[in-house]
C-alpha cells in the first residue's frame, strides 16, 4: 500500500480526503502530498495533540474526551467525522494513539485507533504496533493509507 494508490483511487472516483492527526502529527497528510496532483484530492489536516483542539476544532465530545481520554475509538470517530466536516472532505480520517516512550490515558504504547469517515458512515480499527515511537507512528501512518483505501472501495 502506498500513498500513489490512494491518491490515485481519490482521483479516480473524484473523492477528496481530510486528515485529523494525533500521534501521526501530520505524517499521513504529508504521505498524501507527497505525490504529484494529490492537491486534486487532499483538502486539508488538522494536527490535534491537544484534547483541546480535538474538541475545539474538530468538534469531538468534551464529556467523551473527559471519560475516556483522547485514545479511543470514539474519540477517532469524531475526530475523523470532525476533519470531513471542518475540511469540506468527501472522506475523513483520524490517527490517535500512543507513540510512546510511555502509555496514555490508561493506554499502553502502540495502542492506535485509525478511523475513516465517509459519506454513508463511519468506521474505525483498532491496531496495537510493537517498536519505537518513529516505528510506531509510520505503522499508524500506513494503516491510515490501508484504511482510505479500503473505505473508499466500500
Amino acid at each position: 500500500m502506498t500513498a500513489e494508490e490512494v491518491v490515485a483511487a481519490f482521483l479516480g472516483a473524484g473523492a477528496t480526503v481530510a486528515t485529523a492527526e494525533s500521534l501521526t502529527a501530520g505524517l499521513v497528510a504529508a504521505a498524501l502530498a507527497d505525490v504529484p496532483g494529490a492537491s486534486g484530492m487532499l483538502r486539508g489536516g488538522v494536527v490535534s495533540y491537544a484534547s483541546e483542539v480535538k474538541a475545539g476544532i474538530l468538534g469531538v465530545s468534551e464529556q467523551l474526551l473527559a471519560e475516556a481520554g483522547s485514545v479511543n475509538p470514539h474519540v477517532a470517530a469524531q475526530m475523523a467525522e470532525g476533519a470531513r466536516r471542518v475540511c469540506g472532505a468527501d472522506y475523513g480520517v483520524s490517527t490517535p494513539g500512543v507513540a510512546g516512550p510511555d502509555a496514555h490515558d490508561g493506554k499502553p504504547v502502540g495502542t492506535v485507533y485509525v478511523a475513516v469517515a465517509g459519506p454513508e458512515r463511519t468506521e474505525t480499527q483498532e491496531f496495537t504496533f510493537e517498536g519505537n515511537r518513529a516505528e510506531i507512528r509510520a505503522a499508524a501512518r500506513d494503516a491510515a493509507l490501508r484504511a482510505l483505501l479500503a473505505g473508499l472501495m466500500i
